[in-house]
């Protein structure tokens, strides 16, 4: 992996493998919407032909769920298109691509965590566009990964930034928990990531901290780890005020590819999240 291409470089997982390559061997190219549209066929070709990478990693996508509802046609230009755009200029030019995914493609009405293998039912826009993008990248390259992830937090807007936000006004704050599934550091997705770049062991993979846990549950730990005397009041998703796009009850990952390899597992969330929060400045004792 000698050079590498970001897409979508000012997100948060963009800037998370930044953060990890920054000081290392490996020649970075980021661009983000300002300097690559990648539902743009043409100037994804002449991009990837002049910088030649080795390995492609399309962090971009149209990830305001609600707003994929309505629209609808951006959603699948940078969901499905774009990614199918990519893989296109990867075979030109023999890279492998990591095709970043989401939890969204299943529908969330297991109980038990979801495994790479399980069959995808998404129920929103955002979720069917991105499992188009899936497929899109499988149908063309034969060296691709998927990487499925689910509740990411990293350098940018996120659960844990809003919550320490409402914490401010704040003496309680009403919090989903019904929902399940497994909060991601960006951080602990990009050394994912990197890791299995390398392995050329190709095919979907899940890529979610360990653990699971409700958003309610999630705001908990959060504002104790802060040592914030917020009170976290538990609503089921029926109670708190409706959502344009339907959001998955269960949406657990299981990292089965990633830990069969044994060469890398995936930090606890609530670990990561005290290595964010050290980070952030915002962890406490």
């Amino acid at each position: 992996m000698k050079k590498v291409l970001i897409t979508g470089c000012n997100g948060q997982l963009g800037r998370a493998l930044n953060q990890l390559l920054k000081g290392s061997d490996i020649t970075v190219i980021n661009t983000d919407v300002d300097t690559l549209d990648i539902c743009d066929e043409q100037q994804v070709l002449e991009l990837v032909q002049k910088e030649t990478p080795d390995t492609i990693i399309n962090c971009a996508a149209h990830t305001a769920v609600d707003k994929c509802e309505t629209d609808r046609e951006n959603a699948w230009r940078i969901n499905a298109l774009g990614p199918k755009n990519l893989a296109l200029a990867a075979k030109k030019v023999n890279a492998q691509m990591v095709q970043v995914s989401t939890d969204y493609v299943f529908n969330g009405d297991a109980d038990t965590p979801y495994v790479e293998s399980d069959t995808p039912c998404p129920q929103s826009v955002y979720g069917s566009t991105k499992l188009e993008g899936e497929q899109a990248v499988m149908e063309i390259l034969d060296k691709y990964y998927i990487v499925r992830t689910a509740w990411l937090y990293g350098d940018g807007h996120n659960f844990v930034k809003t919550m320490l936000r409402l914490a401010k006004d704040h003496d309680s704050i009403t919090v989903v928990n019904d929902q399940f599934g497994s909060p991601t550091s960006a951080l602990e997705l990009a050394r994912m990531i990197l890791h299995i770049a390398d392995s050329h062991d190709y095919g979907i993979y899940h890529g979610t901290c360990e653990g699971m846990t409700s958003w309610c549950e999630f705001a908990k730990k959060i504002f104790s780890l802060a040592q914030l005397p917020v009170t976290v009041i538990p609503v089921t998703t029926d109670e708190y005020p409706a959502s344009v796009a339907k959001r998955p009850a269960f949406s657990v990952l299981e990292n089965k590819k990633l830990n069969e390899q044994g060469t890398y597992r995936m930090k606890h969330w609530e670990d990561a999240l005290v290595e964010y929060m050290t980070a952030t400045g915002e962890m406490k004792g």
